[in-house]
């Protein structure tokens, strides 16, 4: 059985030792299964855990009911929440997704997830990730589960008349809601200040007042051409009223190529003004006014025939008073894929929870939590890599790793390749850990990805362990 180092095991403590579990034997057993994890990340309980009394006692806490999913995800987020209280603000992406899981006989106690037409099975999750300015995440800071009941067959109309006559309590609005109060109640108990960012579902008449009584900062993309009242009483729809207004500024902006959609260099006109939304409930008969400022971005000019121009529409509470004020609410609003990004680690890419085989909902949302924290952490490498590659490795890595991966480098060097003494930037650690996980440079396709990345980093983590026990009995480096 390979044996943990210091590097996962002080990691799992800071993640999860804190954790409220009712006993210390089931917080020491947690820690442990996260410094496994983190060493070897997969979606099956047995290709993480290699020994059989070790794997067992996994299986035994999963399957178990004495682990509470909500305890065990307030450790991280409290983790987070301390973390983002050092930072001026922090971005928090929050977005929902649909955890597909084996159950083709359906009789686990999962849901419906996709379409009803396909019959997939597993969990719903809105995951609430903050990230500091530069857009590097921190951490979750909640995580709402749910299992989607099996509904019947309906049109489009049928369902919104069906969803309009529900209370909200009754709606999965409802855990949209819960995470928002989460995350604004682990940021307050911490002195953080948040600034939310979320997509057109959230353009809703219960979600945007939920955002507005946090009394932190939010960003939602417009999904409707809602009806405002810009001056006094006079009503107008938003787009037609941002329209008349001329553009306060313009940037450029790279258009990477992809499915229905040209490479090309854009033109991104700006506008922005204050309104007074009107959300109105027409089942209820009721309707509610919420003052925002709405930011206009659109790509006027250079989009090419028979695509559609990008358009975002976005409505804020933040202050914007000149085009700087503008372009920061827009930039803010691009740091929602950061959480779509985690998703596709934590799923698919790295972690691959989708790969579990647990029997029951709760096994599944105890081990994914677990799973979530370390795929945090191989989108926090990979972004520090690319958005400030200058720094030290110290501001991820500890130093055993740090010498461990000099140690490997040196090992597969190339001719003439020199390898120095001194600690690398995070840019260039996170180039060589993704080489010893199989990355060839521009012919992988780009900077270093997650998958990479992860397999780098079980190499570093095994000669990290070796490293500290060299140097804790006085041995050499060789």
């Amino acid at each position: 059985m390979r044996r943990l180092n210091c590097e996962e095991q002080r990691w799992a403590e800071q993640q999860f030792g804190h954790a409220a579990l009712g006993d210390s034997r089931r917080n020491a057993r947690v820690v442990r299964m996260a410094a496994r994890v983190a060493q070897r990340p997969a979606g099956k309980v047995s290709e993480v855990f290699k020994d059989d009394a070790e794997r067992q006692g996994a299986y035994d806490l999963l399957e178990g009911k004495q682990v509470s999913v909500d305890s065990l995800m307030a450790a991280p987020a409290v983790t987070t929440a301390e973390r983002a209280s050092h930072e001026s603000f922090a971005f928090v992406a929050v977005d929902g997704s649909s955890i597909t899981l084996t159950d083709s006989a359906k009789s686990k106690d999962f849901g419906s997830v996709g379409s009803l037409c396909k019959g997939a099975r597993g969990l719903k999750v809105i995951s609430s990730l903050a990230c500091n300015p530069e857009g590097v995440p921190l951490g979750l800071l909640s995580q709402t589960w749910w299992v989607r009941t099996q509904a019947k067959s309906q049109s489009k109309k049928e369902k919104r008349r069906r969803n309009q006559k529900r209370k909200v309590d009754e709606k999965e609005t409802r855990h949209w809601l819960e995470a928002i109060d989460n995350a604004a109640a682990r940021a307050n108990e911490a002195g953080a200040r948040l600034w939310f960012q979320l997509d057109r579902e959230a353009d809703n008449q219960h979600i945007l007042p939920k955002l507005s009584e946090t009394t932190h900062r939010f960003t939602v993309r417009g999904c409707w051409d809602r009806l405002i009242e810009a001056t006094g009483r006079d009503k107008q729809y938003l787009r037609k009223w941002l329209a008349r207004e001329a553009p306060g500024g313009h940037y450029e902006l790279d258009v990477t190529a992809g499915p229905k959609r040209t490479a090309r260099r854009a033109r991104i006109d700006v506008r922005w003004g204050r309104v007074v939304l009107r959300l109105r409930d027409k089942w209820m008969k009721t309707e509610r006014r919420l003052e925002v400022m709405a930011v206009w971005a659109r790509e006027e000019g250079t989009c090419p025939e028979g695509e559609e121009p990008i358009d975002w529409l976005l409505l804020t509470n933040a202050t914007v008073e000149s085009f700087e004020h503008a372009r920061l609410v827009v930039r803010g609003y691009t740091q929602r894929w950061r959480v779509e990004e985690f998703h596709k680690t934590w799923k698919s890419g790295a972690c691959k929870i989708e790969d579990s085989q647990l029997r029951s909902s709760h096994a599944v949302t105890v081990w994914a939590t677990i799973l979530a924290a370390v795929a945090v952490r191989i989108e926090r490498l990979k972004v520090l890599s690319r958005s400030t590659p200058e720094q030290p490795a110290t501001v991820e890595l500890s130093q055993h790793e740090i010498r461990a991966l000099i140690l490997l480098m040196r090992d597969i060097k190339k001719r003439n390749e020199t390898i120095p003494d001194t600690t690398p930037t995070i840019g260039q650690a996170t180039i060589w850990i993704a080489r010893l996980g199989g990355y060839t440079g521009k012919s992988s396709g780009g900077p270093p990805g997650s998958i990479t990345i992860r397999r780098g980093l079980e190499q570093v983590q095994v000669a990290a362990q070796v490293v500290a026990a060299l140097e804790a009995d006085g041995g050499s480096d060789q």
